[in-house]
């Protein structure tokens, strides 16, 4: 009988070197990732016509990578399993999605940029314990730990007044919003972790993306929310997302997912929040200035990324674990 991809007898295996330095692809996807809340924030559509646009034009381009590489012959040799862990993790996906476009129009892009990117290490952290064996040393937990009172210094103004302000709408809900967006995203980056071992970046994205792409077709038909035709200034917005966010932000950290443990590559998210909160500041139609928490938050948050992955060869060694 098959094991079960999730088999806590065995971590996720040693990878082959790669040919271009994980370092170098996370990088870009912080860049891509930046533009995210700045677009989300411009677009006039529902926050679930967002999520539709932006993965269903990055699936375009996946499937012209799919047939350049010859990757969608990879599905033929995934288990039973694996292929409803991949579905689940399109699920979990197009929630997270779904929750944080939500929140960008309930808070300010700093705030909820701030809390989804600097929460998310912590919850991969955890399942990543638990899924795939994967145990952060004690300075990473620390680092963590840091990140976490960063991110609650964001949130707790809002906690405390739960007031509307003239660029948000209900800063409470949003945060919140942000939150489960953390966790969701983290449930699908741990997820990734363990399949990535099976699957190349292209075939994985496209079961992934596609799941979630089908998900929120199957919300929106429920709610009744409006998708198509969209005006042309929206279209744009959801190709713009698609080739940031999507294609170099999350595609290029799920190639870095085969090489490095996944808290590691969610750490780099903690970069999203700076630059998403510069192009707020300065985008015309945003100019939005982040609270003083906001900043000194995000001062914390940056202190605990730098405290959890100071050791580099720390982090290399656990990548190389077999």
């Amino acid at each position: 009988m098959a094991r079960l991809a999730f088999d806590s007898a065995k971590p996720v295996p040693a990878p082959a070197p790669p040919r271009i330095s994980p370092v170098w692809v996370l990088g870009a996807s912080v860049i891509g990732i930046s533009v995210a809340g700045p677009l989300t924030r411009l677009s006039s559509a529902d926050p679930l016509t967002i999520a539709i646009g932006r993965i269903a034009f990055s699936l375009i381009a996946i499937a012209i990578m799919l047939g350049i590489t010859g990757e969608w012959r990879q599905f033929r040799k995934l288990l039973g399993i694996e292929w409803v862990l991949a579905i689940g993790a399109g699920v979990v996906l197009a929630l997270h999605f779904w929750s944080w476009n939500a929140s960008i129009h309930l808070t300010t892009i700093a705030a909820s940029t701030t809390l989804v990117t600097s929460l998310q290490p912590g919850f991969v952290a955890i399942l990543s314990i638990i899924v795939v064996r994967e145990i952060p040393s004690r300075q990473q937990m620390l680092g963590l730990a840091i990140a976490t009172v960063g991110a609650i210094s964001i949130t707790l103004p809002d906690f405390v007044s739960g007031a509307a302000t003239e660029a948000t709408r209900n800063p409470l809900l949003g945060n919140m919003l942000s939150i489960g967006a953390a966790a969701a995203a983290a449930t699908y980056m741990v997820v990734g972790r363990r399949l990535r071992s099976r699957l190349g970046a292209w075939s994985y994205v496209a079961l992934v993306y596609s799941a979630a792409l089908v998900t929120l077709l199957v919300i929106a038909a429920i709610a009744g929310i409006h998708v198509a035709p969209q005006p042309s200034r929206d279209v744009w917005i959801f190709v713009a997302l698609a080739i940031g966010p999507m294609l170099l932000g999350h595609t290029g950290m799920n190639w870095a997912l085969e090489h490095l443990p996944a808290y590691v590559v969610n750490l780099t998210m903690l970069g999203e929040p700076v630059g998403a909160t510069l192009l707020a500041i300065v985008l015309p139609g945003i100019h939005e200035v982040p609270k003083w928490s906001t900043l000194a938050g995000g001062a914390i948050i940056l202190t605990g990324f730098l405290v959890t992955v100071w050791n580099r060869k720390d982090i290399t060694r656990q990548a190389e674990t077999p």
